[in-house]
């Protein structure tokens, strides 16, 4: 799941996939969208200005968006108006065609060509080449980059100075979702893979492809003829691909375009005087389904169905890598449960939660609690991979039940299952089709450019930290530059929350000889402590070792905590709006705080930009709070 920040370091002017609002962070002039998946729209439903660029059918699929319980109660007639929460953005959203040059001017004299390609990820999406005041960056949002697709982008005449050593690109913003040293197979050998398995059952036999968001629409066309049979899916779905055929308004002789490459073999098309059907139908009767299992069809309901389920690669170990928490989508297509974006009143709370309650073992705490803490620097809501129906109720669920859930599901970080028997004709048929860039992919696609300097758009802080990976070592040796942006500012961020935990730790030891610790440095439990700033976190257990400091990006904004939630059950889909945690020293007032966060991001923003800003005065108490006079006027 991408945990960028939106912004292009070579043209700060604008913003990519990241829309929040961050304090001291210059609004954008221009926005850049590369596909509808959740992890990249944060922000976008409160946006009211200025442009945003992406492709046509990204424009289409996001003006339908809507969100599950919406759809849900619409279908039921519960609401009497569909709620598509970006129709707003209509006026807003400028399309640009792909592999075209074109020239923006994003305010008087400031003008940058942008190009947009494919990205082999799912329809509409798409990378950015931004070029301008002599620089070039290149952001790939999430990409598969198998050979045939490294070989193709490097051969596109819109990029082959690039390819070819006559120009070099200043940086790659990468999709880093897989780091490590491991082959996944083709999407073209999974789709084999799929058909050999279905082509052993009965004819008679019904599946249902678990397509929870966009991107396996291959899969769809490869297995409805293979089987010869229709794709059964909801009304949102075939809705949401309908839009990708546009039909022209003028002349009913005209012949309408297709926006994506799978339109036409989705929803159909017209040739002469016949209409052909695409694969997606409406029709119940059929095999193959992909329907909502929210609100099953009949058929679904009453058939012993084989379940058809995606994962990312088979290992040579015979291991299954799973998909946890990686792609986004959230409910796009189908609902998956995910946690909303935490901020400091929220978190303190649900760790509360956990904490006291007696049902939830100690391993299952501490794991739930580091995958919060992980997933809350990202800004964005949290995909699980786990189905809505695994909780039984559709909105809510009793806290043990979600966190027993939730903590077996992250036990394996990115999903390393055990070694299995191949199953023979067996209730589930999985089959490997990663949307996302394998590692040796990944190489392959900077080695092709050997760019300046790659700057990754999906970060672990906390594995990347403890694992000693950096940029240097992951690519550097493919790129043409020596020095690398994102490794100085972890370097930097790193010390400084050393020494800041030091200091933390001091004050901790003072206090706890005059008093007890306070509720505030209590709320994860006896055993723990969070020291965290601005998206920087450290989860220290007394009598271990501290584990190491990490950061996923800089910027991010602080908010003010919000009322307790204490109860027994909790939302799984809950607006949450801030990242940073609150300091949990006694000793250290509101203000004091408020001026250390600020230092903290005038530190970053002078490691990151040239508009270096002085660093006000620091204390632990409020005896040096306010600047003096004579300094204050110097």
């Amino acid at each position: 799941m991408s945990t960028f920040n939106g912004i292009i370091h070579e043209f700060p002017e604008i913003r990519v996939d990241f829309f929040r609002n961050r304090p001291g962070i210059q609004p954008p002039l221009a926005c850049f969208l590369s596909h509808v998946h959740s992890d990249h729209l944060a922000g976008l439903e409160t946006l009211r200005s200025p442009f945003i660029y992406c492709s046509p059918a990204t424009r289409e699929l996001l003006l339908r968006l809507e969100r599950y319980p919406c759809r849900i109660n619409y279908a039921k007639g519960i609401i009497e108006a569909r709620v598509q929460r970006y129709r707003h953005l209509k006026g807003l959203l400028k399309t640009i065609p792909l592999e075209t040059p074109t020239v923006l001017e994003v305010e008087p004299g400031n003008h940058l060509q942008v190009t947009l390609f494919d990205a082999n990820h799912c329809p509409g999406a798409v990378m950015f080449l931004f070029e301008g005041q002599g620089k070039a960056v290149l952001y790939t949002g999430d990409i598969r980059s198998e050979p045939w697709f490294v070989t193709s982008i490097a051969r596109n005449p819109c990029l082959i100075e690039y390819s070819s050593g006559i120009k070099t690109l200043d940086m790659i913003y990468l999709d880093t979702s897989f780091t490590e040293d491991v082959w996944f197979q083709t999407k073209a050998e999974g789709i084999r893979e799929l058909v050999k398995a279905v082509s052993r059952y009965p004819a008679d036999t019904v599946f249902h492809l678990q397509a929870w968001t966009f991107g396996y629409e291959d899969v769809w066309v490869a297995l409805s003829k293979a089987l010869n049979s229709k794709i059964h899916v909801d009304n949102y779905k075939m809705r949401l691909y309908k839009s990708l055929v546009v039909k022209p308004s003028n002349s009913e002789t005209d012949p309408p375009a297709y926006l994506s490459a799978e339109a036409a073999r989705l929803v159909g098309f017209k040739c002469g005087n016949k209409e052909h059907p695409g694969c997606l139908t409406s029709d119940e009767r059929v095999r193959l389904h992909s329907c909502e299992k929210g609100a099953p069809c009949q058929t679904m309901q009453n058939a012993n169905v084989v379940w058809l389920k995606p994962i990312i690669a088979r290992l040579p170990n015979g291991q299954t890598l799973t998909e946890i928490g990686v792609g986004g989508g959230g409910d796009d297509l189908e609902k998956e449960a995910e946690l909303e974006y935490l901020n400091p009143g929220e978190i303190k709370d649900f760790f509360e939660m956990i904490w006291a309650n007696d049902t939830i073992t100690e391993d299952v705490k501490a794991r739930m609690e580091s995958f919060l803490l992980q997933a809350v620097t990202n800004g964005r809501n949290i995909s699980l991979d786990i189905d809505i129906s695994s909780f039984g109720n559709q909105n809510e669920t009793e806290l043990a039940a979600a966190i027993h859930s939730i903590a077996q599901k992250t036990k394996g970080g990115t999903g390393k299952e055990a070694t299995e028997a191949p199953e023979v004709l067996g209730q589930k048929v999985r089959f490997p089709y990663s949307r996302h860039s394998s590692y040796p992919e990944l190489c392959d696609l900077v080695k092709v450019f050997r760019p300046k300097d790659v700057w990754p758009c999906t970060v672990n802080p906390v594995e990347w930290a403890s694992s000693g990976i950096d940029i240097a070592g992951l690519f550097g040796r493919y790129c043409s530059g020596h020095t690398f942006m994102h490794d100085i500012v972890m370097q930097e961020i790193a010390r400084e929350q050393k020494e800041m935990k030091k200091h933390h730790e001091s004050q901790a030891s003072t206090a706890s000889e005059s008093q007890d610790l306070s509720s505030s440095q209590q709320y994860l439990g006896p055993r723990r402590r969070v020291d965290a700033m601005d998206g920087f976190q450290v989860v220290d257990r007394v009598n271990e070792t501290p584990s190491a400091a990490a950061v996923a990006h800089s910027g991010l904004p602080t908010s003010s905590p919000v009322s307790s939630r204490h109860q027994s059950a909790v939302t799984l889909s809950v607006d949450l709006d801030d990242t940073t945690l609150e300091s949990q020293s006694s000793t250290t007032s509101d203000l004091a705080l408020e001026l250390r966060n600020q230092a903290y991001r005038t530190m970053i923003t002078n490691l990151t930009t040239d508009d270096w800003q002085p660093i006000g005065l620091l204390s632990t108490t409020d005896n040096h709070t306010h600047a003096e006079q004579e300094l204050g006027n110097d």
